[in-house]
């Protein structure tokens, strides 16, 4: 359901002589790079040749803007292919120089590049779709979503560079962090700027925070990993030289070390990734792709999440608090969430990474995890009827390389609630999992996008949305989408949230497209769209139905307004969603990392498993 896991959230001339340049001095793997990741070169080569600009630093609106500076500490981390970071000066031809030769008549024209010509077609799709969207009638509640959505936009030196997370005038003088722009609150604002045809304050947004990232910010001393996005940042103004009347404007980010909680964003790096894929698919602007410091920032991310540690699961191991349930929820460990995310930017990366001698280990470590993390989630963390009797008669303490029960989960860890809630005919990924610990809580956004990523199977992305039909009043209710069902109550709650009075029971944390069921998403967004507007946008619903406004929630937010507004858009133009949908990937079903382990105690268990991931 990609509108609902979106709400569950303006060219100078081209500088076509640097940009072949820079193409020039590119190079490119060998044979055995091609045969490492073929459809990664098809797809760099055909970005080459769909570019629509190479404008390497300013901005499309604002002459202020200037480029990213390029961290010393990052030239680490990069290739030495990888081209200059500042071309040499082409020397122009003299007025009375002779001009290339022209073909001759008669010769047969190059033969076109097949994926090139697809990928121009299915470009011109998506601007004709844009257009459609442009000249649509807007109800009224969509006008209103758009004045304030431009009102909350964040300007830095003349140029828009995103949305503040929530623009509140009763809480103005209580704002928090509230006013600053966050990563993943800003997706669907993105998004919804996007599918209007308004690239550049994505563009822009891309640009600056990269251009943050992994700053010597700490806590308690302490420096966060290379590679980091920052949870959000703000436009401050200070005085220039010490000068009380002249100012400049300079970005402030918060790795978490002024968050409530002093918690450290997983998933933001994980979303600049996706959006990054999102604007080239949208715009064509495939360049933005190519430069050097975006592909830096892409390798660093990557090398922060693929990096060994103790963890053995080909999960990313996270703390409580650290992606959009921003408050503890008991999702300590391998949540779902996150698994989602990181398998849609492996996915999205992997199409984006330039192909050269320096990325070969990193898109074999890019396949490697794909299709270890693909089969971990779609074979442990999917529970239906079927699933939940077999776990029902496990058997525990099992000490072999063959044990079925392999996290030795315990049978009476089944809640209650499970047996009688779940259909028959439908499941879904749970929440959590861990060694004798499974959340079977019902995650929206980490179910929501395994299917926009491909991370669920045909099979268990249908059972899914079964599940949230069969279950309607438990799920949407009268305001969609609960981040999670069900709420934690009485003495769990006060253990897990520490008696987080903006966490109480059935309160702030509590695909249908790319699946052809538009009627699900439709009546999810119907019931959304009548209150709304009346309810002055807000952040969130209190009680299990959701007919109060949150006790503490802000009104206007952004995250409301822009999901409402993306949702809307790309169900009038489903084509649209393709911008954010990963289509299966065969190629990862049939490797396996255990392969690459000649080791006699390694045992994949993928073959005996094949007949339900498959299927």
């Amino acid at each position: 359901m990609a509108a609902a896991a979106i709400s569950h959230l303006r060219r100078g001339a081209p500088r076509h002589a640097r940009a072949l340049l820079y193409l020039s001095t590119r190079r490119f793997s060998s044979s055995s790079a091609a045969r490492v990741a073929p459809l990664a070169a098809v797809a760099a080569s055909a970005r080459r040749l769909l570019s629509t600009s190479v404008d390497s630093g300013a901005s499309s609106t604002g002459e202020s803007y200037k480029p990213p500076l390029f961290d010393p500490f990052r030239a680490a981390s990069l290739a030495s292919s990888a081209p200059p970071l500042e071309s040499p000066p082409i020397e122009e031809l003299p007025d009375d120089a002779t001009p290339p030769p022209e073909e001759e008549p008669g010769l047969p024209a190059p033969e076109k590049d097949p994926v090139a010509t697809t990928c121009q077609h299915e470009l011109e799709g998506l601007k004709a779709w844009v257009e459609t969207v442009r000249s649509r009638k807007e109800s009224t509640e969509e006008k209103e979503a758009w004045s304030l959505l431009g009102r909350s936009v964040v300007s830095y030196c003349g140029t828009a560079v995103g949305t503040v997370a929530a623009n509140d005038p009763s809480t103005a003088n209580q704002m928090l962090n509230y006013d600053q722009v966050f990563i993943r609150d800003f997706v669907p604002s993105a998004i919804a700027f996007l599918l209007k045809g308004e690239g550049d304050i994505v563009k822009n947004f891309l640009l600056h925070t990269l251009q943050l990232q992994s700053w010597e910010k700490t806590v308690d001393c302490y420096s966060p990993g290379q590679g980091l996005m920052p949870a959000s940042f703000k436009v401050r103004s200070i005085p220039l030289d010490g000068n009380s009347e002249a100012f400049e404007e300079v970005l402030d980010p918060d790795f978490g070390e002024s968050a409530i909680g002093r918690v450290a964003p997983v998933d933001s790096g994980l979303w600049w990734i996706i959006l990054l894929r999102a604007y080239g698919k949208i715009t064509g602007d495939y360049a933005l792709q190519e430069r050097v410091d975006v592909q830096t920032g892409i390798r660093l991310i990557l090398n922060l999440c693929l990096s060994d540690g103790f963890d053995m699961f080909p999960t990313l191991l996270v703390t409580d608090g650290s992606c959009m349930i921003d408050r503890r929820m008991g999702i300590h460990g391998h949540p779902l969430e996150i698994q989602s995310l990181f398998y849609s930017a492996l996915r999205c990366a992997r199409e984006m990474v330039s192909v050269n001698d320096g990325s070969n280990s990193l898109i074999r470590a890019i396949n490697y995890r794909l299709s270890a993390l693909s089969f971990h989630i779609r074979e442990y963390y999917w529970v239906d009827m079927k699933k939940i009797n077999e776990i029902y008669r496990y058997k525990t303490e099992e000490y072999s390389h063959d044990a079925i029960n392999k996290f030795n989960i315990y049978p009476e860890q089944i809640p209650s609630w499970l047996a009688d809630w779940i259909p028959e005919k439908g499941g879904y990924l749970i929440g959590n999992l861990q060694p004798a610990h499974m959340d079977f809580r019902f995650f929206s956004l980490g179910n929501l996008w395994a299917i926009i990523s491909s991370l669920a199977t045909q099979r268990q992305a249908e059972g899914i949305l079964n599940l949230i039909e069969a279950k309607w009043e438990d799920i949407i209710a009268n305001m969609p989408l609960k981040i999670c069902y069900p709420a934690l109550e009485y003495e769990e709650w006060r253990i897990i949230t520490g008696s987080d009075p903006k966490n109480t029971p059935w309160s702030y944390h509590n695909a249908c497209i790319k699946m052809g069921r538009r009627d699900l998403a439709q009546r999810a967004i119907e019931v959304a769209e009548k209150r709304l507007s009346e309810d002055k946008w807000p952040e969130y619903y209190d009680t299990r139905t959701g007919r109060f406004i949150g006790k503490q929630s802000r009104l206007y937010q952004t995250w409301t307004i822009a999901g409402y507004l993306s949702s809307k858009m790309l169900l009038d133009c489903p084509e649209l969603a393709s911008i954010l949908i990963c289509e299966e990937d065969l190629e990862l079903l049939e490797g396996c990392a255990c392969s690459v382990n000649k080791s006699a105690r390694t045992k994949c268990s993928r073959r005996a498993a094949r007949s339900q991931v498959l299927v």
